[in-house]
This record gives structure tokens, C-alpha cells and sequence, in this order.
């Protein structure tokens, strides 16, 4: 492929990011919605700032509360620093909402009517990479016997376009055939807190509507939950930092619950 092929270019972030790779801690933390930057051959995909910085673009908070959670434990995060509105990391490619035109109400210029090659090449250079690195991580762990749960780690609006009203939910815990760690974890979540938590709310998780948990997880045997925490509730530093510190205290229990893995 010729330089002038590709969509990344000098300066335009990795197609993810990795913190703390040598992290000793049971669980591998994943954020496919962590980052809302666009290639610069794509300019802005026709967006202001405003539109960028809504939920459409990317899981808000999400990257300060695990980024913080997994120096905490010790343990390892990938994600993935674009937006979903260049290409969705958790969708399977080819789905309907893989690459979106509208967003919750967001028209997106740069994806109105685009040819299947600029599509193939956002898999290529964005997509494919940052799961070839979830791969990559969980294959060395398995080399060195270092038992892995995956947690898929996301964020969602607390009020979406079409609803009836805002979403009660504090934190969602979604599974699909293995409710093992999202058993114990809700046990936990609700003797011991306030929260109000959604048992596959307000997504559930499924092969149509998810990607990095079929792939990763339920393909190869791997225990998993995956998290939605409320964007309004993280949407600062203060927030985040409270959550993580919640999470860093329940994630580990869960786990010694769940009897997967010992945490």
C-alpha cells in the first residue's frame, strides 16, 4: 500500500492504546469508545465541536475512569482512541451501524454516501488493529498461564433520543451466556450500595449488537461482563475518580464471587 493509500497519516494517533501491558491483575479492560479523534485525511467529518462532544462521538468518561481503575489494580487497558463516528470498534464490519450517517439525531457529513473502499480502509487501519492488540495481550497472558477475564468498559447517555424518559440506571451489567462475573457483581452492587443497576440495561449484549465480546470473550471460552456507567455521572474528574474507586473495590469481588478467576 502506497503512503498515499493510506487513511492514517504522520501524526494521527495510533489505532489504539495500551496502558500498563505487564499489569498483573486478573482482568483485561477494553473501551472500544474510549476517544473521539478523527484521521486527519477526514478532517472533522463535517462536525463542530458541539457534535463532537456529545455521546454520538464517544463514551464520555469512560477512558478517565478506567484509565485510573487499571493503575489502581495493576491491570491491563486497551482502547481505542477514535471515534465511533469513524468507524464503530464494536461492531462486527459490515453491520448497519458500523459506519453511521446519523447518530441519535447527528447527521455526519463525512459519512453521507461513502464508497465501500474509504469504508474497507477505516477496518483496515482502525478497526482490525486495535482487536489484533486485544488479541495480541490476551494470547500473551495465556502464554505466561496468567488467568484473564475480559471487561468491556463503557458509557452511556442518560438520556437517548426516542426514550420516554431519562434512564434510571446508575450502572449497567450486561452479559449474554455467561452471567457468572454479572451475577456476583449486581449481588454486590445492590446489597451494598445505593445504585440503581440495569441487568442488561439499557443494551443487552448480543453477536448482532456487539463485536469485542463474541470475538474476544465468548469465542474462546473467556469470562466476561461488560459495564455501562452513566455519562453523567462521570463526566468530570471528580466523578471518574469516584468511580474508579468504587469499581476497584467491587471488580475484585466479583470476581473471587464469581469463582472464574482469583483475584
Amino acid at each position: 500500500m502506497s503512503v498515499i493509500d493510506r487513511l492514517l497519516q504522520d501524526g494521527d494517533p495510533a489505532p489504539f492504546g495500551t496502558e500498563n501491558g505487564d499489569g498483573r491483575f486478573p482482568i483485561l479492560f477494553a473501551s472500544d469508545h474510549a476517544g473521539r479523534a478523527i484521521p486527519k485525511a477526514l478532517g472533522r467529518l463535517g462536525l463542530d465541536e458541539v457534535a463532537l462532544a456529545r455521546h454520538v462521538a464517544y463514551d464520555i468518561g469512560i477512558y478517565g475512569v478506567t484509565t485510573r481503575l487499571a493503575k489502581t489494580l495493576d491491570a491491563t487497558y486497551v482502547f481505542q482512541p477514535y471515534s465511533r463516528l469513524v468507524i464503530d470498534c464494536n461492531r462486527r464490519p459490515g453491520n448497519a451501524q458500523s459506519v453511521l450517517a446519523v447518530s441519535d439525531g447527528t447527521t455526519v457529513p463525512g459519512n453521507e454516501g461513502i464508497e465501500p473502499a474509504a469504508v474497507e480502509a477505516r477496518r483496515r487501519e482502525i478497526l482490525e488493529p486495535y482487536h489484533r492488540e486485544i488479541e495480541r495481550v490476551l494470547a500473551d497472558r495465556q502464554a505466561r498461564a496468567q488467568p484473564t477475564a475480559l471487561f468491556a468498559m463503557h458509557s452511556c447517555t442518560p438520556l437517548f433520543g426516542g426514550e420516554t424518559g431519562p434512564r434510571p440506571w446508575h450502572i449497567g451489567v450486561l452479559a449474554n451466556r455467561d452471567w457468572r462475573i454479572g451475577d456476583a457483581l449486581i449481588e454486590i452492587l445492590t446489597k451494598e450500595t445505593d445504585l440503581c443497576v440495569g441487568r442488561n440495561q439499557p443494551y443487552s449484549v448480543d453477536e448482532e449488537s456487539d463485536y469485542t465480546i463474541p470475538l474476544h470473550a465468548e469465542a474462546n471460552g473467556l469470562p466476561y461482563v461488560e459495564i455501562e456507567i452513566r455519562q453523567d455521572l462521570i463526566g468530570d474528574e471528580a466523578g471518574q475518580r469516584e468511580w474508579a474507586e468504587l469499581c476497584a473495590s467491587v471488580f475484585p469481588r466479583a470476581l473471587e464471587r464469581s469463582g472464574v478467576v482469583a483475584a
